[in-house]
């Protein structure tokens, strides 16, 4: 039963991730990305970090989650970006913009140097760290490809923070509950949060001054559906 959970709980995570990457709805698309923190959160604990996990509810679902949502202007009277991202790029580019990420995950799995069935994972829990190792780096795939393709800045920075998790969570897969691992992700916690703070004041900015959340005006070619 115990490794059943494991899996759903895996498979959750990954379809958390789908859900805030792909939804051009952007309030939605913040919510999703909420679950998915908090979702997290008890995937930490069960990878033998509870206070990690209790960082990643306040680090990641409260504040980040928080900061996203000011970014949308749901907390200020200043009007913020439109609720429905309608920015398309051109699908001549999509080959050009995916060649880094595959060639990045490619070098990951260099990196791994054995397939994720053969990786030893120590500990008493690894047995049950195999899903959330697979789970890690199917959302890093995930996160690396959103942030390719979309060009609105709000989701790019979703999808920035999808891919730092993932990160995280193929980190500590292969390596274990270890005290400075658990250290490093923390310090990954705090660096993610204090970018996000920025990203999402740029954000603010430039609606404020430009009337848009891309760096590419929507009425160039491609630019608008």
């Amino acid at each position: 039963m115990s490794a059943l959970v494991v899996l759903v709980q895996a498979g959750l995570l990954v379809a958390l991730a789908v859900a805030c990457l792909v939804d051009r709805r952007l309030a939605r698309a913040c919510l999703a990305f909420v679950g998915f923190a908090l979702l997290m959160a008890l995937a930490w604990w069960r990878l033998g970090a509870p206070w990690l996990g209790l960082a990643e509810a306040l680090l990641g679902a409260l504040l980040t989650g928080g900061a996203l949502f000011h970014a949308l202007g749901r907390d200020s009277r200043e009007p913020g970006p439109a609720a429905r991202d309608v920015f398309r790029r051109p699908w001549r580019q999509m080959p050009a913009r995916l060649a880094a990420p595959l060639a990045w995950l490619a070098l990951v799995a260099m990196g791994m140097g054995l397939p994720l069935d053969a990786v030893e994972v120590a500990g008493p829990a690894g047995g049950g760290r195999q899903p959330l190792l697979v789970a890690g780096l199917a959302i890093m795939t995930l996160g690396l490809w959103a942030f390719a393709v979309h060009a609105h800045l709000l989701r790019r920075l979703l999808a920035f923070n999808v891919l730092g998790s993932g990160v995280f969570l193929l980190l500590a897969g292969i390596a274990g509950p270890r005290a400075e691992v658990q250290a490093l992700i923390l310090v990954g916690l705090v660096v993610a949060l204090l970018g996000t703070l920025l990203g999402v004041a740029l954000i603010r900015r430039l609606h404020h001054l430009a009337g848009r959340a891309t760096l590419v005006a929507e009425d160039e070619p491609g630019g608008g559906e």
